[in-house]
């Protein structure tokens, strides 16, 4: 599966954005997206996940209440909404995929499809 991010931006902090993430293929309901970042000189770090069927989500501690994952499967779109932004937000944001239908992660080496990430870019 192909994957391509789009929709960051520069934004103040408190302000809201919704990046999105489209998977080439026709079985984009048989994988757990996940929603990564990575700010310069820093780790991959993850930030949330969702699976197959959009029911089960998992978020990392550093965004759980001020981000939501989504996903249409009819469009093969998987969604970040980000609320309450911080400068600490400021990062390249990457959407992978995991060949699987429930089994969430926060470990980026068990996603094998990742898409080219998308800069958030958050003033203080």
């Amino acid at each position: 599966v192909q994957l391509q991010a789009s929709g960051g931006g520069l934004v103040q902090a408190g302000d809201s954005v919704n990046v999105s993430c489209v998977a080439s293929g026709r079985t984009f309901v048989n994988y757990v997206m996940g929603w990564f970042r990575q700010a310069p000189g820093k780790e991959r770090e993850f930030v949330a996940a969702i699976t197959g069927n959009g029911y089960g989500t998992l978020y990392g501690d550093s965004v759980k209440g001020r981000f939501t994952i989504s996903r249409d499967n009819a469009k093969n779109t998987v969604y970040l909404q980000m609320n309450s932004l911080k400068p600490d937000d400021t990062a390249n944001y990457f959407c992978a995929g995991r060949r699987s239908y429930y089994s969430t992660s926060r470990d980026p080496t068990d996603y094998a499809y990742w898409g080219q990430g998308t800069q958030v870019t958050v003033s203080s």
